[in-house]
């Protein structure tokens, strides 16, 4: 069965603790971006890990090599169990993510393409003529569990190929979760709760549409409906 993670897309530390306390105790995995890390750092991760909830830590590091696995020893010294990298890195930056974390319970997940790119998007970052995001997502993926990644963060359009591709055990993370007929936002790949998981995706992580409720307990319960019904 796959899991939810939901993404404390908040501005502050405080804002992140009220949001998790308001949630019932089912929701216990949640994602700690660049905008929260930078305010809430190190100490938030400990708070969250103290309630006993589950942390993916998705700092998409993209770096040398050594500043790639010092940086990854030290979130593993956090006791997250997720931390992302970003798989066009390559292949040193990430096999230096996995000697990292070996010996702790942290996973490195790689990131693909990200959600927000449209095809076009990508063919001008990447400098590939009419470059296909799903073609791009598979050979990155393949490249990075080849070099140590445990999975790698992928939309719903890509989960199924990468499920065939990738070796069993391969985590498949999908964010750009949306309840159905909510507005996609900023994600050029989005997906409904129950496409996700028929789609062959491990993780869900599921932001404004729990976040941004006016009850986000209910909103939660109804995302695990959705997925499970």
């Amino acid at each position: 069965m796959a899991d939810l993670v939901i993404a404390l897309d908040v501005p502050s530390r405080a804002d992140a603790l009220a949001l998790v306390d308001r949630l019932p105790s089912k929701a216990d995995y949640f994602k700690v971006g660049l905008e929260l890390f930078a305010r809430g750092g190190p100490t938030l991760v400990r708070e969250l890990r103290l309630r006993a909830r589950r942390v993916f830590l998705d700092l998409k590091f993209h770096d040398i090599p050594n500043t790639v696995a010092a940086a990854s020893r030290a979130s593993a010294d956090l006791d997250a169990d997720l931390l992302t990298v970003h798989a066009s890195g390559g292949p040193r930056m990430i096999e230096a993510a996995r000697a990292g974390v070996e010996g702790s319970s942290t996973r490195i997940i790689a990131v693909t393409v990200l959600t927000s790119l449209s095809g076009p998007e990508v063919s001008e970052c990447w400098g590939r003529a009419e470059a296909d995001r799903s073609v791009e997502a598979l050979r990155l993926a393949q490249l990075s569990v080849a070099s140590g990644a445990h999975g790698v963060v992928a939309s719903v359009r890509e989960a199924p190929a990468l499920r065939d591709a990738l070796p069993h055990g391969s985590l498949i993370v999908t964010p750009g979760i949306r309840l159905p007929g909510e507005s996609p936002d900023d994600h050029a790949a989005f997906a409904t709760p129950r496409e996700a998981v028929q789609a062959g995706s491990d993780l869900l992580v599921v932001g404004r549409s729990v976040t941004g409720a006016d009850d986000p307990g209910e909103a939660f319960m109804r995302v695990r409906l959705d997925a499970w019904m």
